[in-house]
């Protein structure tokens, strides 16, 4: 089993009360403290298949713009996720499967771009997205418990589908295992490494106890198992990857500080840095009552994104 970082963005953060601030309330924590932050997906080739987990933002998604207010900026576009895939020596049509943790088009952005593949995804999120057609495997996590996790689905040797709601009522986690170790592919269960040590949550979630009740699940799998853990929004997950690195709970590496910020032009228009849906001033939102030609800093303050419902704080501008 070969497992590759699919690498999108880089030289990014967050702060830490949007990667830390879920439970206890951001105002517990420092604003000033900011964690490496990115974005890449990952591909396993078993040999036999070539299995995607999760697909990257929508080729035609603007980039962010950080400013003094943003909680989190993946950082400088790298590549777009159909070139970075196809820089690791694969073409579409080879894809079997695609194993989606949750809807945000971050992890889903490029879903259209392989057309043999499965899409495996929870039902809720594939409702949520109204995916259909026959190439869409709502989980059914038949297959029972996964070690400590109650409700699982093989998808095929040595990898498996499991039940993990809280950061979207559909989500999913990914563990392969092999030559002994478990990757654990998990989404946004944490934002950044960080958090996984320190047992806390972010601030974005759609059901906040189920969330706890993941991250205390993949916790004790952790204790138990040795595990590589396979981040989306932390260069530490391709960095654990490459390392084979197994997390130690109880001995957390020292935070690297991200790279000096470089604040940038604003279009006028902001993105949402939860699910990347674009606010234009152009176009404004009339389906929830607000015209064309409003600013972003006109909007109402009880105005949220249509399509994850995360409130004005969440954008960054573009």
């Amino acid at each position: 089993m070969k497992i590759q970082a699919v690498k999108l963005y880089e030289n990014g953060f967050m702060t830490q009360p949007f990667a830390f601030g879920g439970e206890e309330g951001m105002e517990k924590f420092d604003p000033a403290v900011k964690y490496r932050s990115s974005l890449q997906n990952f591909l396993i080739d078993t040999g036999n298949e070539v299995i995607l987990v999760d697909t990257g933002v929508p080729a035609e998604a603007p980039d962010a713009a950080p400013n003094a207010q943003s909680m989190i900026y993946m950082g400088r576009r790298v590549n777009d996720y159909v070139s970075a895939f196809a820089a690791l020596g694969y073409k579409p049509e080879q894809v079997t499967k695609i194993l989606v943790t949750h809807k945000h088009p971050d992890h889903t952005g490029e879903l259209r771009a392989f057309p043999n593949a499965k899409i495996y995804i929870g039902s809720e999120d594939a409702d949520a997205m109204e995916l259909s057609g026959e190439n869409v495997v709502r989980a059914t996590y038949a297959d029972g418990a996964y070690h400590n996790f109650p409700e699982s689905q093989k998808v095929a040797d040595g990898i498996y589908f499991i039940k993990a709601k809280g950061h979207t009522n559909g989500n999913s986690i990914v563990i392969a295992e092999s030559d002994g170790l478990f990757y654990m592919f998990h989404g946004d269960v944490t934002y950044t490494d960080e958090a996984l040590y320190a047992d806390k949550l972010s601030v974005v979630f759609e059901d906040v106890a189920a969330a706890r009740e993941t991250l205390d699940r993949v916790r004790a799998f952790i204790r138990e198992n040795p595990t590589v853990y396979l981040s989306t929004h932390t260069p530490l997950g391709y960095e654990n990857l490459e390392a084979r690195k197994v997390v130690d709970l109880d001995n957390p590496p020292e935070s690297v500080p991200p790279e000096e910020i470089v604040f940038q032009d604003e279009t006028g228009r902001y993105v949402c840095s939860v699910c990347n849906y674009v606010y234009d001033p152009e176009k404004g939102d009339p389906e929830h009552g607000i015209p064309a030609g409003t600013p972003f800093e006109k909007l109402p303050d009880d105005w949220k994104c249509p399509r994850c419902k995360q409130p004005k704080s969440k954008f960054n501008p573009a």
